[in-house]
C-alpha cells in the first residue's frame, strides 16, 4: 500500500519504484480490495447505506488507482481499534435484575391465581400450565444470577 494524500492506494507488485501509481490501470481484484474495505466502513457505522452504494459504484467504474484512491480518501487506513465497552454500574444492574424478577412474579403470580380460579370453578383438578410460563422464565432469571455472580458482573449489596 502506497499512502499519498491520507489516502491508500494499492500498488502493484511488479510497478516500478518511481512509477506514479495513481495513474496506472486497476484490475478487479484492486476494485475488490476497495469495495471491502467500503462494506468493513460501512460495518463499522463510517458510511451510511445510501454513501456505501454510491462509493461502490464509484469503484466499479474506476479505471485507475487514482481513482480507488479518491473513493477512500476520507476513510482510515489501518484498523481503528474501539473504545472499551464500558461496565455498567452493579446498581443498574440490580435495578434491571429487581425488575426483571418483579415482572417474572406479577406474571407468574396472575398466571397460578387463573389457574387457581379454574381449578375452583370446576371443583377438580386442571393440569398445572402455569408452571410452563413460571419455570423456565424463572429459570433463566436464575441462571443469569448465578453466571453474574461467578464472573463477577453483579453483585447484590
Amino acid at each position: 500500500m502506497d499512502e499519498r494524500d491520507g489516502a491508500a492506494v494499492v500498488a502493484p507488485r511488479d510497478a516500478p519504484r518511481d512509477a506514479p501509481t495513481d495513474r496506472m490501470r486497476a484490475a478487479d481484484s484492486d476494485r475488490e480490495l476497495v469495495a471491502c474495505r467500503l462494506q468493513r466502513a460501512l460495518s463499522e457505522g463510517r458510511l451510511d447505506l445510501h454513501e456505501f452504494d454510491e462509493r461502490v459504484g464509484q469503484v466499479w467504474a474506476a479505471r485507475t488507482y487514482g481513482e480507488l484512491a479518491r473513493v477512500t480518501v476520507d476513510l482510515p487506513v489501518g484498523q481503528v481499534a474501539a473504545s472499551p465497552p464500558e461496565r455498567r454500574a452493579p446498581a443498574v444492574e440490580r435495578d434491571e435484575m429487581r425488575g426483571a424478577v418483579g415482572a417474572w412474579l406479577s406474571v407468574s403470580g396472575v398466571n397460578l391465581m387463573i389457574w387457581a380460579v379454574l381449578c375452583l370453578a370446576t371443583v377438580g383438578w386442571v393440569y398445572p400450565w402455569w408452571m410452563w410460563v413460571a419455570g423456565p422464565w424463572g429459570a433463566v432469571l436464575l441462571a443469569r444470577e448465578v453466571s453474574g455472580r461467578v464472573a463477577g458482573v453483579w453483585r447484590p449489596t
